[in-house]
């Protein structure tokens, strides 16, 4: 009894502090009493048909009845706590169970007798039925027992046609392990109930095969797919590279040349290099040479003649152009004697005097102003002169300085600039080199002397020409580039201004230094950007920096003429 009513009093204190989302004692009791009003309206209601019910079922109705619309009530197995214990206390009371049981043969009892009796209930209120929730939060019903609420899942056409679809689909498997998607039939509105619908369209069948797509599976890259596609790619760049460097080698050599005559004669190469394959015929040769009935695909000069092929007539092979010469015909511009500039000058001048008169003959331009000086002032001007000489003379005086200003101005707007005057200068100075470029080797058996050294390297930075000077103990070779006039001030300088042999030859003193030209001729393009000094120690070195401009026959001239003049000195 002690822990029963300890029990109670911790029920009644839970009512009496609700907690948050809880209703207070005095909204349940003010529930209990628009539900106790209901039941007397029921009550009423079916007493006026007739049908009476016990009092111990009216109790339960009363305990079990719906509250009003709108209140939600705290679940019953809360609220009646109390009355549950005393329920567990007293034998004679029935479970829960037996009332749900009671309540549904009431109800059904109550709806026959209804429906036997004509009597028709009361109208379905418009307002939603209150929702009751247990302590845990789930919605129950006025037994207590939890609703299940169904779930509504999504109506897409999709859905649909999986449900309709039959579990033997005839529709072809892809690749990827997944049907098509095909429209149903309903997706399409015939033709006949369509009046949009355009006769001039495909057929539906061909529509719905449009319309098919394609699922497309989902592909994984292997690992090092792409390293290697890239490793590929710069393999294949190597490759390009080595094949454009052996074709410049096979060009600059001559190897290109020489494989394709052996294509044109018809030869190929033996396998053995140290034996040299020669022809039995020319290639120009067999074009009226008969092959050998009796060896099929020889030729030999035994062969007969062709008589047809020989003719009186001489084919005189296509000139071609040379690359240096221009596109067009140059005309020599004719020279005129210093008479016929004259005389060429002043008619052009009296043409244009004439037209600048007609001019303002017709009026078209306003007359000039006389031109007035102090030695012609009294002609010009007359009686005005006369009047006032001072202001005359002022006025006149007024006009000359005007004109002369004008005539400064216009030779100040005419006078170049300092920045044109250099670049009129440079461009004097450079010569056009696009047909050609001249280029001069010299060498010098010894440098040593700076003055000298600074004249070659200055002249040539002034005259805009490019080369190199490179130094080596046995032989000093000078390589200029340019056009043909900066070429002959070059060489006057190096050959002529420069006395070479006032200096003597280091380690030789008996030998005085001279400076000889190698080689001068015309290549296609300059072969370095600048003019510039390169010291050497060996040999090796000097040949492998001119090999890297492709123009080492340069240093090979230059040097076997020093091995020629020693091995001449020595004899």
């Amino acid at each position: 009894m002690l822990r029963n009513q300890k029990e109670l009093d911790n029920v009644n204190n839970m009512a009496a502090t609700p907690s948050p989302g809880q209703l207070s004692s005095l909204q349940i009791q003010q529930m209990m009493a628009d539900a106790k009003r209901m039941i007397n309206v029921r009550k009423q209601a079916l007493e006026a048909t007739g049908i009476t019910l016990p009092p111990s079922m009216s109790s339960m109705a009363s305990s079990a009845s719906m509250p009003p619309p709108g209140v939600i009530v705290p679940p019953p197995i809360a609220r009646n706590m109390p009355s549950m214990m005393m329920m567990e206390n007293n034998n004679d009371v029935v479970s829960f169970d037996d009332k749900k049981r009671k309540i549904a043969e009431l109800q059904a009892q109550i709806a026959s007798k209804l429906a036997s009796g004509g009597f028709k209930p009361d109208e379905e209120p418009t307002k939603p039925i209150p929702l009751l929730l247990d302590n845990e939060g789930r919605a129950i019903d006025v037994s207590g027992k939890q609703l299940l609420f169904p779930t509504r899942q999504p109506t897409l056409k999709a859905n649909i046609r999986a449900q309709k679809r039959p579990a033997t689909d005839s529709r072809p498997m892809g690749k990827d392990g997944t049907r098509s998607v095909v429209p149903e039939e309903e997706d399409f509105m015939p033709p006949a109930g369509n009046k949009y619908f355009d006769d001039r369209l495909p057929p539906a069948s061909v529509i719905k095969k449009g319309l098919e797509r394609k699922k497309k599976s989902l592909r994984f890259n292997d690992p090092g797919k792409y390293v290697a596609i890239a490793q590929k790619q710069r393999t294949e760049a190597r490759l390009n590279n080595l094949k454009s460097e052996i074709a410049d080698k096979a060009r600059k050599t001559g190897i290109a040349n020489a494989a394709r005559m052996a294509k044109l004669s018809g030869t190929a190469g033996s396998s053995d290099k140290s034996a040299e394959y020669i022809p039995q015929v020319e290639w120009w040769d067999t074009l009226i040479l008969e092959e050998d009935k009796k060896i099929k695909d020889l030729v030999t000069y035994d062969s007969p003649i062709k008589q047809d092929a020989i003719t009186s007539l001489i084919e005189h092979p296509t000139q071609m152009r040379c690359p240096t010469e221009p596109n067009e015909p140059h005309c020599t511009p004719v020279f005129l004697t210093k008479k016929e500039q004259k005389k060429l000058r002043r008619q052009n001048r009296r043409e244009t005097w004439k037209e600048k008169q007609e001019k303002i003959r017709l009026g078209l331009e306003p007359p000039p102003p006389a031109k007035v000086r102090i030695s012609n002032l009294m002609r010009v001007l007359g009686t005005e002169a006369v009047q006032d000489p001072t202001k005359v003379e002022a006025h006149v005086r007024q006009q000359m300085a005007k004109r002369l200003k004008t005539h400064q101005d216009t030779n100040a707007a005419r006078k170049l600039t300092p920045e044109q005057k250099k670049a009129k200068k440079i461009k004097k100075m450079q010569e056009d080199v696009t047909l050609g470029v001249s280029v001069s080797v010299y060498r010098i058996d010894c440098l040593g002397n700076q003055a000298k050294r600074f004249k070659v390297e200055t002249v040539a930075h002034q005259l805009h020409m490019t080369g190199v000077v490179v130094m080596y103990r046995e032989c000093n070779i000078v390589v200029v580039e340019g056009g043909p006039k900066q070429q002959a001030k070059y060489r006057r300088l190096l050959m002529s201004r420069v006395k070479w042999d006032e200096d003597m030859v280091k380690d030789k003193e008996d030998t005085p230094n001279k400076c000889i030209l190698v080689w001068e001729g015309m290549v296609k393009e300059r072969a370095f950007p600048d003019f510039k000094y390169k010291p050497m120690k060996t040999e090796e070195m000097v040949r492998e920096f001119f090999k890297k401009y492709s123009v080492q026959h340069y240093w090979d001239a230059a040097l076997s003429g020093t091995v020629l003049e020693a091995v001449i000195a020595d004899d």
